[in-house]
């Protein structure tokens, strides 16, 4: 059990949105981010607290992109009462079960075919109002890679690129913004991949974390899933996944790319461009946050990085820097 201020702050919140009803309180999970999260039990019911710091995490913009996203028809947690002041709102429970405690060879055709027909239903709502998201922009994407310099690089190694690695790592930022940029752009989750997916035996996936969508890329979300940071799979088995995801969205009307191959090629290169980001980002959870537990999948991270950069030769040289680095300190 948590015992802190804003832990009885929270639960008296939900006990003036719930009634007069008896509960009990317990965490229920936490994230990269200062959010946290409670799950409230009564009887045989149960709901989800967010605990949303206000001088830290955007409360308002989650529950504006949770209705957009529920109107489509995903099912992310309905907003049943909030307090945008105090940064808490009382969710519906979309269940225990994440993806990544429920995939294996033999449910993952089918738990992803479940996800990818829902990222489709995300994607079309950028037919609706595509000016809703901010743009997954040049800059945006740049600031994002500039992580694994900073955090990965210089602070977790101690190593500081040399004046040729740093106009390396410039060029080769600079193809892949383009390629991020040449996708069609269409509502990214930002974060769909298998610890914010919960399994439900009824309108599967639920959907968790969605409060930094954009409007981006149109494999941004297809690589979080498919070269997850948490779980891998053979890359014959990923390609299948890839190309099936190519038809539906296709045939949905979200993009018009014939070509198999090109289309893999944005989903590889979007890839370098998560991980360079996720690398980074683990690395600042564990020297800025104190969260060392994601230091455990950086070794896949940086597995996911050398074997994109080793399919295309314009990236040969960042290939080469990867594969020279240290796995640690």
């Amino acid at each position: 059990m948590v015992d802190d201020e804003r832990l009885g702050a929270v639960a008296q919140f939900a006990g003036q949105a719930l009634g007069a009803m008896a509960f009990s309180i317990a965490p229920a999970s936490s994230d990269a981010s200062f959010r946290r999260y409670f799950r409230i039990t009564a009887g045989p019911n149960s709901w989800i607290a967010m605990d949303a710091p206000p001088e830290k995490e955007d409360l308002a913009l989650f529950v504006k992109i949770a209705r957009r996203f529920r109107a489509l028809g995903l099912h992310v947690p309905e907003v049943l009462a909030c307090d945008l002041d105090a940064g808490f709102a009382l969710l519906s429970d979309l269940g225990h079960v994440p993806y990544l405690q429920a995939l294996n060879d033999e449910t993952a055709d089918r738990l992803y075919g479940d996800a990818l027909g829902a990222l489709v239903v995300l994607q079309t709502g950028t037919f609706a109002d595509p000016g809703f998201l901010p743009p997954y922009d040049e800059a945006l994407l740049r600031q994002e890679m500039e992580r694994f310099p900073e955090w990965y690089l210089r602070r977790y190694l101690g190593l500081t690129p040399t004046d040729a690695q740093r106009q390396m790592l410039e060029a080769a930022f600079a193809r892949l913004v383009a390629s991020a940029l040449d996708q069609p752009q269409v509502w990214v989750h930002r974060d769909y991949h298998s610890r914010n997916l919960l399994v439900n035996n009824i309108h599967n996936p639920g959907i968790l974390d969605f409060q930094d969508a954009v409007l981006g890329p149109i494999t941004y979300d297809l690589v979080s899933l498919l070269k997850d940071c948490y779980i891998a799979w053979p890359r014959a088995r990923v390609v299948d996944w890839v190309k099936g995801y190519c038809a539906l969205a296709r045939e949905s009307g979200l993009h018009c790319c014939k070509d198999d191959t090109l289309f893999l090629e944005w989903f590889d290169r979007m890839g370098i461009q998560r991980h360079l980001k996720v690398a980074g980002i683990f690395a600042r959870l564990h020297l800025r946050d104190g969260k060392s537990g994601y230091l455990a999948d950086l070794p896949l991270t940086m597995r996911y990085l050398k074997e994109a950069t080793a399919l295309y030769p314009d990236l040969a040289a960042l290939h080469h820097l990867l594969c020279t680095l240290p796995e640690s300190p």
